[in-house]
């Protein structure tokens, strides 16, 4: 008899058959608990969470006239009700006075018409903007301090290694899941990335940690509870539509700190400007960066000048229209978004050497930076010189550097 048919009869005698006795002997019971309930992860959150806050922005309804509407046309206006247009995260790391402050992101208050803060114990209060900052993503609020029973202290960014245990704080989806934690490591002490081509390049933490739409603005903490982070965005697909799992994140908490301080004593954050709107060479075609541009094919990278503000420094150094910046001091520009990047490394009143080409010449000038008039790049149209020949195809430009 082989192997397979022992194995056959051997199966043939365990009898399949479900038993016909009582079931009474099927029923089970909870037993103690042996693990731990308090951990270095229980503690940090412990010491954390009556810091943590729902952010609302709230915006006003478009009200529409009955007769408009009924022919479809335009006649609403923004004296409607305030509503919730959108739900976010914060930390209150301050309490002096009779006031509380608040950190966010600048997102999560853009746009707003009134802001509401939830607390951890659900109490609803509002809140002031004391001052936002689009490029780093910060804004500060002011809340009544009457309540505040903690406040959240920072830890040194700079003292962080990947594989490190954190965890992010927040209101995913909005504030019904308020104070939701979520534990995940350090994957990487700083990563440079950009919101869009013509952002300046900022450098960021990133977390496997998860991270959701209504964690923005929460804090990331270390295993003592310290502030390392403020959570602003995940990566959730690649350029080619694949989904990406586990890549949030978080400003340093040291770039926190210094915003937060000029925030609060200027209402804003002071960064130097040139005084020039630029696209990227990149977005200008071949035939046009000769017959336009005028530049030399060695040339294939750079800032395209659309527009030069009257008086600023780009202006006192001769730069004009349809120049092109290749370097800022001994950093090569590859396009609008690493001249912001490396602009914004220099302070206001310094001076800089900026390389361009003007008529197809390499031109070296020095000027002294100005103070933007709004440091978060202000939309302005181009300017229409009186030169009537051909322009670029792609005139619209990135303003405020």
């Amino acid at each position: 008899m082989g192997a397979g048919s022992m194995i056959d009869n051997m199966r043939s005698g365990i009898s399949s058959r479900v038993p016909g006795a009582s079931n009474k002997e099927g029923g089970t019971s909870v037993h103690k608990n042996k693990a731990k309930l308090s951990n270095e992860s229980t503690s940090a959150y412990n010491s954390m969470k009556d810091s943590v806050v729902s952010v609302i922005n709230l915006q006003r309804g478009q009200s529409n006239n009955g007769l408009f509407s009924l022919f479809g046309t335009q006649g609403g206006n923004n004296s409607g009700k305030l509503q919730t247009a959108s739900e976010g995260s914060g930390v209150i790391y301050k309490k002096a006075g009779g006031s509380a402050y608040v950190v966010t992101n600048n997102h999560v208050v853009s746009g707003s018409n009134a802001l509401k803060v939830i607390m951890s114990n659900g109490k609803e209060v509002s809140a002031n903007i004391v001052g936002t900052d689009a490029t780093t993503d910060l804004a500060v609020l002011k809340i009544s301090a009457a309540g505040v029973k903690s406040v959240a202290s920072f830890g040194n960014s700079n003292d962080i290694t990947a594989g490190q245990d954190v965890l992010a704080i927040g209101s995913p989806m909005g504030s019904e899941y308020a104070n939701t934690v979520t534990k995940g490591i350090i994957s990487a002490k700083k990563r440079t990335i950009k919101a869009n081509s013509n952002a300046a390049a900022t450098t960021v933490i990133q977390t496997d940690a998860a991270i959701n739409s209504g964690n923005s603005g929460g804090p990331l903490i270390n295993m003592a509870g310290q502030v390392i982070g403020i959570n602003s965005m995940k990566l959730a697909s690649n350029g080619e539509g694949s989904t990406v799992e586990g890549m949030g994140f978080s400003i340093p908490s040291n770039e926190v700190v210094k915003v937060i301080n000029q925030l609060v004593a200027n209402g804003k954050i002071s960064r130097p400007s040139l005084g020039v709107g630029v696209i990227d060479l990149s977005s200008v075609s071949k035939d046009q960066q000769s017959s336009v541009l005028k530049l030399p094919g060695s040339v294939t990278k750079g800032a395209v000048v659309m527009q030069v503000v009257d008086g600023s420094a780009a202006d006192q150094a001769g730069i004009r229209k349809y120049d092109v910046i290749v370097k800022i001091g001994d950093h090569k520009v590859n396009g609008g978004g690493s001249l912001k990047t490396y602009l914004y490394k220099y302070k206001v009143g310094q001076s800089v050497k900026i390389t361009f080409y003007h008529d197809g010449k390499k031109v070296e000038k020095t000027v002294k930076l100005s103070e933007a008039k709004n440091s978060d790049s202000q939309s302005q149209k181009n300017n229409q010189n009186a030169d009537s020949g051909q322009q670029p195809d792609n005139n619209s430009a990135d303003d405020g550097q």
